[in-house]
């Protein structure tokens, strides 16, 4: 049987690829459960459809690197830098991707279902329909992300930066919201239901038809949001900020709305204001 080498590295499972030099490998279909890959230069490297399930790629370098349709479900991702890598419809469920750079990455379809995101660095990565649902993304860097269609019911999202995200009819039915940063981000559409808003900065975002049917606004910063046709059936809005465009800022106490500064106030319901 004929052992299979890339760049003078055996290619087989469980294979001691420490700091192993594999920029431009052909890797297609390349069996790698449980390889040991970390600080292994897969910079370039052709992995499509390949199999790592549980592979060790901490700290590997990945850039640019053709993962479409690859399993590496469970692998250890951590601080692995996989900036602009094609990982399309990728398996990725439970991969530690902590402290990832996933900029610029295209991870359409991909599904990183209860993976360990966090404090990684997605900024302007495609997960366009990407299934997260129960990922942790807490304080992930999501800055012009496009989510549109992407699946994060459940998901962990305290305090991650969203600024300027394309979330149209993105699914984040229950997910936790806590102080997360979404200033900007296109909401159009999207599924809030019982989604955990908490002191999140809303300010300029697009929620037009978003539903938020029972979600948890207590605090949150909606000034300048384009609230039209959203749904706000149920949801806690006290000490929610949003304005009427016209120079009067509103915010939800618990005696009712009161225009900040004038005292003037009405009942604590959004569709009264």
């Amino acid at each position: 049987m004929k052992i299979r080498k890339e760049n003078g590295y055996e290619i087989r499972p469980g294979a001691d690829l420490y700091e192993a030099n594999l920029g431009g490998a052909n890797l297609r279909e390349a069996d790698l459960r449980g390889a040991n890959l970390i600080n292994a230069n897969l910079m370039g490297a052709d992995l499509e459809d390949a199999y790592l399930v549980g592979a060790d790629l901490e700290d590997a370098y990945l850039v640019g690197a053709n993962l479409v349709g690859a399993n590496l479900g469970r692998g250890n991702l951590r601080r692995a830098n996989l900036m602009g890598a094609d990982l399309e419809e990728a398996d990725l469920v439970g991969a530690d991707l902590e402290y990832a750079y996933l900029n610029e990455a295209n991870l359409v379809g991909a599904n990183l279902g209860r993976g360990n995101l966090r404090r990684a660095n997605l900024m302007g990565a495609d997960l366009e329909d990407a299934y997260l649902v129960g990922a942790d993304l807490e304080d992930a860097y999501l800055n012009e992300a496009n989510l549109v269609g992407a699946k994060l019911g459940r998901g962990n999202l305290r305090r991650a930066n969203l600024v300027g995200a394309n979330l149209e009819e993105a699914y984040l039915n229950e997910a936790n919201l806590l102080g997360a940063n979404l200033m900007g981000a296109d909401l159009v559409g999207a599924y809030l239901n019982e989604a955990n808003l908490r002191k999140a900065n809303l300010i300029g975002a697009n929620l037009v038809g978003a539903n938020l049917l029972g979600a948890d606004l207590v605090g949150a910063n909606l000034m300048g949001a384009d609230l039209v046709g959203a749904n706000l059936e149920e949801a806690n809005l006290l000490g929610m900020k949003i304005d009427d465009g016209q120079g009067n800022v509103y915010k939800c106490q618990e005696n009712g709305w009161s225009i900040i500064g004038n005292k003037q106030s009405s009942d604590c319901l959004f569709s009264k204001i």
